[in-house]
């Protein structure tokens, strides 16, 4: 299931960098932030924050165990 979630997450994180709706605006956030950089800067927020989610609930410990030695298989 976390496999599932973890792609389906990436190719949803895949499509929205290709924001075309924001390419023909020309207006400013926060009044001087071009929409399209504002939207960016959102953008990896959000992926940094997925993937430090992926990080820390599907890093394989039992291959760091094996890789230090405590698991005797």
């Amino acid at each position: 299931m976390k496999r599932w979630v973890i792609v389906i997450g990436f190719i949803v994180l895949a499509v929205l960098h290709q924001d075309i709706w924001n390419w023909d605006k020309s207006n400013l956030v926060f009044g001087f932030l071009p929409v399209g950089l504002a939207y960016h800067a959102g953008y990896s927020i959000v992926a940094a924050l997925f993937w430090a989610g992926v990080v820390f609930f599907a890093w394989p410990t039992h291959l760091e165990e094996w890789a230090e030695g405590g698991d005797k298989k």
